[in-house]
This record gives C-alpha cells, sequence and structure tokens, in this order.
C-alpha cells in the first residue's frame, strides 16, 4: 500500500541529482522576474508528483497534461534564460578539471566578496565629473572567456587609480571594456556583443554592449557615459535605478552574493 514510501539507493540519487539540478536553475534565475514563474511551475510539479504517488489519477492526469502542454510555453518564457545556460556550458572549458570543478562549486555565493566594489563606484564617479566613458563588466558565475579573446589579458589588482588611469583618453587601454573577476582586472579593450534592442537614441554604443552582455550571461556592467557623465548600472540586460553611489555599492554587493 505505501510502495512509494520504499526507497533504493537509485532512488536517492534520483533525487539528489534532481536537487542539484534545481538548485542551479534557480542560481540561473535569482534575481529575475522569472524566479516567481519558475518557483510556480515547480508547485505545480511538486503538486503533480505528490497526486502520482497517492494515484489520484484524475488530478495528476489533469496536472500531467497541463505541465506538457505548457512545456512549449515555458520555453517561449524562459528563452533569456535557457539561452544564458547554454551560453554558459559551451564557454565552460571541461578539459580544464579545475575550472570546470569552480564552475560547478557550491561554495561560489562567497567568491566575489572580496571585490573592492567601493573603489569601482568612486573611479566612475570621478570619470562623471570628467566625463570620461568607461564600461566595466563584473563577472560573476558564467565564464566570458569568449569575450576576454577579443580583447587583451590582464591580471591586474583593482584600484581607483588603475581605473582611472585604463580610461583616461589617451590611453592606449581606454578603448572597449574591461573585465574584472573577483577582485582583479582580467581582461582590457574587450568587444561586446551588442543588443538589438531597441534603445532611445540618447544611448550611444557602450550602453548597447552593456545590455548585449547582460542579456547574453550573468555579468554586471558599470557604465560612464561619455556624453552626459551619467552612471548606468545595467544587470540582466535592464538598467537598475539607484539614488546614490553609497546604494549603488550596496546594489552591487548584494547582486554579486
Amino acid at each position: 500500500m505505501l510502495d512509494f514510501l520504499d526507497f533504493s539507493l537509485l532512488d536517492i540519487l534520483d533525487i539528489v541529482l534532481v536537487a542539484i539540478l534545481l538548485y542551479y536553475v534557480y542560481k540561473l534565475l535569482k534575481g529575475t522576474v522569472a524566479i516567481n514563474i519558475f518557483i510556480g511551475i515547480a508547485l505545480v510539479v511538486l503538486m503533480w508528483k505528490i497526486t502520482q504517488a497517492l494515484q489520484m489519477e484524475m488530478l495528476s492526469g489533469l496536472l500531467g497534461t497541463l505541465i506538457s502542454l505548457g512545456a512549449i510555453a515555458i520555453l517561449i518564457v524562459f528563452q533569456p534564460e535557457v539561452r544564458k545556460f547554454l551560453l554558459m556550458l559551451g564557454s565552460t572549458n571541461f578539459t580544464n578539471k579545475r575550472s570546470f570543478l569552480k564552475q560547478l562549486s557550491f561554495l561560489k555565493t562567497e567568491i566575489h566578496t572580496s571585490m573592492d566594489v567601493e573603489s569601482i563606484v568612486l573611479a566612475c564617479e570621478e570619470m562623471a565629473v570628467t566625463k570620461t566613458g568607461a564600461l566595466i563588466v563584473l563577472e560573476r558565475n558564467h565564464n566570458l572567456d569568449f569575450v576576454k579573446s577579443t580583447g587583451d589579458k590582464m591580471n591586474i589588482e583593482i584600484n581607483k587609480p588603475i581605473l582611472k588611469s585604463i580610461f583616461y583618453k589617451n590611453s592606449p587601454l581606454h578603448d572597449g571594456a574591461i573585465i574584472i573577476k573577483e577582485n582583479f582586472i582580467v581582461a582590457t579593450r574587450i568587444i561586446l556583443p551588442l543588443s538589438k534592442k531597441s534603445l532611445p537614441a540618447r544611448f550611444g554604443l557602450r550602453h548597447r554592449a552593456a545590455i548585449g552582455i547582460t542579456e547574453k550571461t550573468d555579468a554586471l556592467c558599470i557604465l560612464v557615459s561619455e556624453e552626459t557623465g551619467e552612471i548606468s548600472y545595467i544587470k540582466d540586460g535592464e538598467f537598475v535605478l539607484f539614488k546614490n553611489n553609497n546604494e549603488l555599492i550596496e546594489t552591487i554587493r548584494y547582486d554579486l552574493t
């Protein structure tokens, strides 16, 4: 009568693998609007499995039909997230065991805590005063090697003078974007993929590039407009509003965790 409560080793392995998959899907969607949809779908699937286990045939059949018919709609809704996930897999170096294990590490929530966010924002604030254009990409979980190869690899610990000198108009490194990982500038003069999204005329190529990389990956972007001196913060292909630089620092620190 309660055969469904009898667990074998394979059942335990099945549950663990599903839990891992759900964890990484949650990490992928965390901080986006799609997370609410994901939670709703997870609850429907959980109800479906419970009704199956309790042999409630009519309700489980109805939920099963709903899930199967909604599969295509789910793919449409989660299209940006699916694209990010596939891009992450495609850009992961599976031949590098250390890099691959780091990509899958459950402890990655603490990997960015050493980043000197305050120096980054203060440098942007000073560049905004002089209307010095800048585009800074903060790498998170998704590997950005596919764009790092378009520029120059670096290994420079970040600080305010270094950031300002890179984007100084006469600097040989000022064109393009820089990528920061943990607390180091790992690439300069990067060419980013451009977004095809319709943008107001006042936004230039820097804004389109910042939106493009954050649409395709989970990276964060901070940019300073050369025309207006305005500082923008972009996440998941969208502009994030902030009241002042202190709030921006706290927002970035939160998003990096």
